[in-house]
């Protein structure tokens, strides 16, 4: 990792990642956060010994979205994030919405499946990060909103559309008012919805069939599904075709069809 981490920690046992936000009182993001989160989850692709990663937080609050104190100083124009401090990234002065992009999407493409365990709310950019999670699980006490419109500003539709479909985002993205995991769950949005105590343990007994499978396989098929996520069916399944070729050049292809050909468990080499 490019730094100690404070506010983020990641911790792997047995081939599963299990990535916590920590920032009290309600996790929301400021820039170190931000950057750690991305951090995190860039770091788990080159880890030969995870194959699957759990996404919770500390708290009642999941993730109460943007640091309303911190955004302003990540906005200056002059890159400063305080009046005579030293200017930051200039990429980032050029571009002030370039470090939360790297982080949702270092969450979107992390080389590992992830698996949200989500408590509590999910507000505005919160929200966004349990969108862009593999999968999810969830507590009654889940609820997640795009409040944005409520504060005069405006995103995260797109990704609350992948998650929750079309026509509920809109509501959301118009309305800023919540929806709660029960609903969630009745569209076909989470995995399951569970009392705290079982979160961890329903969202590890999902990872851990993840983690029993070829580590190059489920690389490469997260990656695939990802490619073709928005492409037509003639054009995704072609891709899909490439990269069954790509995995059957692996022993660990072969070693998948034998051990199942032979009724026991496959020793998987990443070969």
């Amino acid at each position: 990792m490019e730094a100690e981490l404070e506010n983020v920690r990641v911790e792997v046992a047995d081939k599963v990642a299990i990535v916590t936000l920590d920032r009290p009182p309600v996790n929301a993001l400021d820039t170190p956060t931000w950057r750690e989160l991305a951090v995190a989850f860039e770091s788990l692709g080159a880890r030969r010994d995870v194959n699957v990663a759990i996404f919770n937080a500390t708290g009642k609050v999941f993730c109460a979205g943007v640091d309303l104190v911190d955004s302003p100083k990540r906005h200056r124009p002059d890159g400063r994030p305080e009046d005579d401090a030293p200017q930051g990234d200039p990429r980032d002065q050029l571009d002030s919405g370039l470090l939360p992009r790297r982080t949702f999407f270092s969450l979107y493409d992390c080389a590992v499946p992830v698996i949200g365990a989500i408590d509590g709310k999910a507000i505005g950019a919160g929200a966004m990060l349990v969108g862009l999670c593999d999968m999810v699980v969830a507590t009654p006490r889940f609820e997640m909103a795009l409040t944005e419109i409520n504060v005069g500003v405006l995103g995260g539709v797109k990704a609350t559309q992948r998650f929750v479909g079309p026509y509920l985002a809109k509501r959301m993205f118009l309305t800023g008012e919540y929806v709660g995991a029960e609903e969630l769950y009745r569209r076909g949005c989470i995995e399951a919805v569970v009392e705290p105590d079982e979160l961890m343990a329903t969202a590890r007994a999902l990872a851990d069939k993840i983690a029993a499978k070829s580590p190059i396989a489920v690389r490469l098929a997260k990656e695939s599904a990802n490619r073709v996520e928005y492409m037509d069916l003639k054009e995704g399944y072609r891709t899909e075709q490439d990269y069954t070729t790509r995995v059957k050049r692996y022993a660990d292809s072969d070693e998948a069809g034998k051990a199942f050909g032979e009724r026991r468990p496959p020793a998987f080499r990443w070969e």
